[in-house]
């Protein structure tokens, strides 16, 4: 039986890597062991800051909000719980557009939800 001889799978493979690898510092960026790790990583933190960035996303959302309705001496927490008792359904995302950008229709919701 012949033997396969896989050079340009290999190369190719390598190749691959480093091109992920670019713009690495030193040794990472080509020198293949280092930059398997160092994508590796790269990868892993990337998936994590995905989710970090939509975690502060949500964060500032709910300060928008929040700082909408302290005006009306309503609290966050209260406004969003009253929303649901009146089956408004309304993102937190939508609602900190209204509150940023909108403030009089925001205002008319409040009231809305005071009743």
């Amino acid at each position: 039986m012949p033997r396969v001889k896989r050079g340009t799978q290999h190369l190719k493979k390598r190749r691959k890597l480093l091109k992920q690898a670019k713009g690495f510092k030193w040794g990472r960026k080509n020198k293949v062991k280092l930059a398997k790790t160092a994508v590796t990583k790269a990868g892993a933190n990337a998936y994590r800051g995905r989710k970090q960035k939509n975690r502060n996303r949500r964060a500032v959302w709910n300060t928008k909000i929040n700082a909408a309705v302290r005006p009306h001496d309503y609290s966050y927490s209260r406004f969003i719980n009253d929303l649901k008792k009146k089956d408004i359904v309304l993102n937190r995302k939508v609602l900190s557009e209204l509150a940023e950008h909108h403030p009089e229709i925001m205002e008319k919701l409040i009231n809305e939800v005071k009743g």
